[in-house]
């Protein structure tokens, strides 16, 4: 088994891939990074430190929906984060195939998927600004449109009452905001990151924070191994 590693600024994956005992290739260089991945050279790839914009446009001109979802761990509990690109998100059908994607990927993990819908207030909060009427409205949408085929619920902004309610697809009203979640939980709080699944690819490519610990990217380099075992992803 080969996995490609991507190394920039931040160097420490090069601690972490001497942790693992299967084989990393070590690259600087996002092409390259894609090259190994998409010729078959490698079993799967993790972008490490390197640019993610240059990636995602390259990898988007052979798959152009996809989507990434970060698979975090909290008490024990662990639970996609989705979106979490900037770009990615933004409409109701982009979000209804990160459910779709999304649950199949916990299908594959032997999990029943359940899903729970954040948006930018509480129900009463209607009516102080067009911005959460349309976050509101958009989570009550979402849920009416995908309920008949999966658990879901819309929470509104208590995502807390979420993972409470032991919801393992958490769905951001959109890429930016699940991005701030993301690092607020994982660079000020506690929480465990094995980086980012890329959902709607038959490629095993794991997405990862420039801003990283040694100790994250190991848990994404472990994880990319274990989807090269499993072939979780299709």
């Amino acid at each position: 088994m080969k996995i490609a590693a991507g190394v920039g600024e931040n160097r420490t994956i090069v601690k972490a891939a001497h942790k693992v005992e299967f084989k990393v290739v070590l690259t600087e260089s996002e092409d390259e990074l894609l090259d190994l991945l998409l010729t078959g050279k490698v079993d799967a790839a993790v972008r490490g430190s390197l640019s993610a914009s240059h990636i995602m446009v390259k990898l988007r001109e052979r798959y152009p929906e996809i989507y990434r979802a970060s698979l975090l761990e909290y008490e024990g509990q662990k639970f996609l984060l989705a979106p979490v690109g900037i770009d990615e998100g933004d409409t109701i059908k982009q979000k209804r195939k990160i459910i779709e994607y999304g649950s199949q990927f916990l299908e594959k993990m032997g999990l029943i998927p359940k899903i729970g819908i954040i948006s930018g207030g509480r129900p009463q909060d209607k009516g102080r600004s067009v911005k959460i009427d349309n976050s509101l409205m958009e989570g009550e949408e979402l849920t009416r449109i995908t309920r008949d085929k999966y658990t879901v619920k819309h929470y509104f902004i208590l995502i807390e009452d979420a993972i409470a309610d032991g919801a393992n697809l958490i769905l951001a009203p959109d890429g930016i905001t699940g991005n701030l979640i993301f690092r607020s939980l994982v660079f000020l709080g506690s929480l465990e990151s094995y980086g980012a699944v890329t959902l709607g690819i038959k490629d095993i490519y794991i997405d990862t924070s420039r801003s990283q610990s040694e100790e994250g990217y190991l848990r994404a380099l472990q994880l990319a191994e274990k989807l090269v075992r499993t072939r979780l992803l299709k």
